[in-house]
């Protein structure tokens, strides 16, 4: 599971990366290459949710941190019930975006399906839709992180060790 996480986490850095370089540079070819790479990382963020979803119903649940209180547990499944739900709404709004625009989404060279017909309205408010859950899923991943560091440099429980992929002997 640990190697999804930090797959996922790969993938959104270089989705974002990608996006916000090609807001400073010039030249409509490489424009057009980075936001198709754009579209291609967040496209594999959308596949990484089904398959950690499957992994996640098949395994279970992972371990409750049974010494915390009722309410950090409870902060802590909403948190990640959250993160869940933006993985599977941002990809698919990036979609509906460029089906919205009239530009045919591909991945790894097939034309995928269109969410939605082109309509100028529809692509304003999906571009703004997008926008916005981008910035509440960074500042999850922010809330994210700071709870594994508190786990491990306040709390010392082993939390965030169990995030890192597990090493070979």
């Amino acid at each position: 599971m640990a190697i999804l996480h930090w797959l996922t986490a790969f993938c959104l850095v270089l989705a974002a990366a990608l996006i916000l370089t090609r807001d400073q540079v010039a030249g409509r070819a490489l424009r057009m290459w980075l936001l198709e790479g754009h579209r291609h990382f967040g496209l594999f963020v959308l596949v990484l949710f089904f398959a950690r979803v499957a992994l996640r119903v098949r395994l279970g649940r992972l371990r409750v941190d049974s010494d915390s209180s009722r309410f950090i547990r409870l902060l802590a499944l909403l948190t990640h019930v959250a993160l869940y739900a933006l993985l599977l709404a941002q990809p698919l709004l990036g979609w509906a975006l460029s089906d919205a625009q009239g530009k045919p989404v591909h991945l790894l060279g097939a034309t995928l399906p269109a969410l939605v017909g082109a309509d100028e309205d529809l692509a304003d408010a999906l571009q703004l839709w997008h926008q916005d859950a981008a910035w509440l899923l960074l500042g999850l991943i922010l809330l994210h992180i700071a709870a594994a560091l508190w786990h491990h440099f306040v709390r010392r429980d082993g939390v965030l060790r169990t995030m890192l992929p597990r090493r070979r002997r």
